[in-house]
């Protein structure tokens, strides 16, 4: 069995889609026999929720990009552990980590890009993404347009979409949670959005939406899951709008599974936005979705056939798709089947973790760098 070294940084409280992927990637490869190496932050969510999940994680402080202790200590512990692939899972850590790969001679580094911001225009962005990297896992295809746009080599780019544990959500029976804990009515008609309360998720635009929805009807109620730095803001702009009585901040929450069972549809008003993991969530969830046409979006949501789309920062397209579901309950029952099984059929986290695997041995035989033994360890069972 040999080594990896999986880092990732949380430099914030909240538990966010990056981190659940980094951690259900981590789970998957160890069920396939790999002995995996799971660097955190210390006393974050994600250390909280690996060690729930029985994965043995490496705490270590990490203040930022120019931390350069931070990046000693992770150089030392991976040339004790003789570590020959780091995979890293966004910016902040890759930095840490590429001098820390270098001052210990790990020969294979892997990153992984779910956003779809624009690299920075300085120079030190755009050598993060240089000569250093092996490879560079892209979520989307839209996500690999924008490195290629900031001159990151197209070759050195693979795109592996997100995975999903699927069976988070077949466990979950009880769907009138929402209408028992706020006391909607049968005939109230729940809108949710899980998202970072930050601008690129376009939260002002579903709010001005929401201000047309009110007036088309009350009956339409829209539950916010999720929290960030515009969280004040965001309730300001409730209270001016006077949509304070059908929208419905929940803050962060653990039960997502359980909230999305309790919804009618789900909605996603980004204007950036790498793929929208908690789209993939919603669809495996059985739910219709309204979505913006941005980023990586139109690869999973296809309009009229797994989905409604419309164009980002569009208040009025988005309240009209919403109104169109809300009275047409066939065309959303046909888009929330269709999208079940389209995620189920191409974002399952066995496929997402097998295709990475693969990516791995493709960069040893390339680089000739015996990373594991001659055939693959067996799938643990």
């Amino acid at each position: 069995m040999r080594k990896l070294s999986l880092v990732h940084v949380d430099s914030g409280r909240e538990w966010r889609g990056g981190q659940r992927q980094a951690l259900l990637l981590v789970q998957e490869l160890k069920k396939k026999g790999f002995e995996v190496f799971f660097v955190v932050q210390p006393q974050s969510p994600l250390e909280g929720k690996a060690r729930e999940a029985g994965i043995a994680v490496v705490p270590l402080g990490m203040k930022g990009e120019a931390d350069l202790l931070a990046s000693i200590k992770l150089a030392i512990f991976m040339k004790k552990k003789r570590c020959q692939l780091a995979h890293f899972h966004d910016a902040h850590s890759l930095t840490i980590g590429l001098r820390a790969c270098s001052w210990a001679r790990v020969p294979i580094v892997v990153a992984h890009r779910r956003v779809d911001f624009p690299i920075g225009r300085h120079l030190l962005s755009r050598r993060k993404y240089g000569q250093k990297i092996d490879a560079i896992i892209a979520i989307s295809e839209g996500v690999k347009k924008v490195l290629v746009e900031g001159k990151v080599p197209a070759e050195k780019i693979t795109v592996i979409p997100s995975g999903i544990d699927f069976s988070i959500f077949d466990e979950v029976k009880d769907r009138n949670f929402l209408r028992r804990e706020f006391g909607f009515a049968d005939d109230d008609f729940l809108v949710g959005i899980v998202a970072a309360l930050e601008d690129h998720k376009g939260h002002k635009y579903l709010f001005q939406a929401t201000k047309i929805i009110r007036e088309h009807s009350a009956k339409i109620k829209l539950i916010v899951v999720g929290t960030g730095s515009l969280r004040l803001e965001l309730e300001s702009q409730v209270q001016q709008l006077g949509i304070e009585d059908i929208v419905f901040f929940l803050g962060f929450r653990e039960d997502v599974p359980r909230i999305l069972a309790s919804l009618d549809l789900f909605v996603l008003s980004s204007h950036l936005e790498g793929l929208g993991s908690s789209l993939l969530d919603a669809m495996a969830s059985g739910l219709p979705v309204v979505a913006t046409r941005t980023g990586g979006i139109p690869e999973i949501v296809h309009h009229g056939e797994t989905g409604l789309l419309v164009p980002p920062k569009d208040p009025d397209a988005l309240a009209k798709a919403i109104i169109e579901l809300y009275h047409d309950q066939d065309l959303a029952n046909y888009l929330a089947e269709k999208g079940r099984e389209y995620v189920r059929r191409h974002f399952s986290a066995e496929a997402m973790a097998e295709r990475i695997v693969d990516l791995y041995f493709k960069l040893a035989q390339k680089k000739g760098v015996n990373i594991f033994d001659r055939r693959r360890p067996k799938e643990k069972g």
